[in-house]
């Protein structure tokens, strides 16, 4: 497994090992013993599975706030997309950076993305999957929404002459001007 970090503490890059032959490869994309000795010590307790049929389908920016914060790790099972992770952590020297990856069934690339983080994606190809590992369960009354293009975080999307593809949801989410972060110091998750 390599790990590479992106500025951001505590968000990493990971990309395990491919074994391939003839009849196509293996890859081992978790493993709690690699991790830990990789300082990723994460309990994860439920898996997600999204498949978006058009190219330019926006999901995001989400989050859940503390007590449930979630930790992700993010991968792509068809198809290709640019995942994004904004820090939301009021203590961080980055609070509001954020930073992107393109992440497809041909790389191999995951994005841990830990608790503090919003994320999202954009969908480079038709009928792309995202797969995701998260560390608490879905709690709908602490789920927060950040607008995927708010200009204060100046995310570029990579959308050419693409118009987003959102849900109604995500289209009506606040931009970050005013934004009261949950992830104070002293949070659990």
């Amino acid at each position: 497994m390599h790990v590479e970090e992106t500025g951001l503490s505590g968000l990493v890059v990971l990309t395990p090992r491919r074994f391939g032959d003839a009849r196509g490869f293996f890859s081992e994309t978790w493993n709690r013993g690699t991790m830990t000795a990789a300082g990723l010590t994460y309990d994860f307790v439920q898996d997600n599975h999204s498949v978006s049929e058009q190219a330019g389908t926006v999901r995001g920016l989400h989050f859940q706030a503390p007590p449930r914060a979630q930790a992700k790790l993010v991968r792509c099972g068809r198809g290709a997309l640019f995942d994004v992770a904004v820090d939301l952590r009021q203590w961080s020297s980055t609070y509001g950076h954020w930073f992107g990856i393109e992440l497809s069934f041909d790389n191999g690339k995951q994005l841990m993305i830990p608790a503090g983080f919003a994320h999202g994606f954009v969908t480079r190809t038709p009928d792309t999957e995202v797969i995701y590992k998260c560390t608490d369960m879905y709690a709908p009354e602490t789920e927060g929404a950040l607008r995927f293009d708010d200009p204060d975080l100046a995310i570029d999307w990579g959308l050419g002459e693409l118009s987003p593809v959102l849900s109604e949801k995500d289209a009506a989410a606040p931009g970050f001007s005013g934004f009261k972060t949950p992830f104070v110091p002293g949070m659990t998750s």
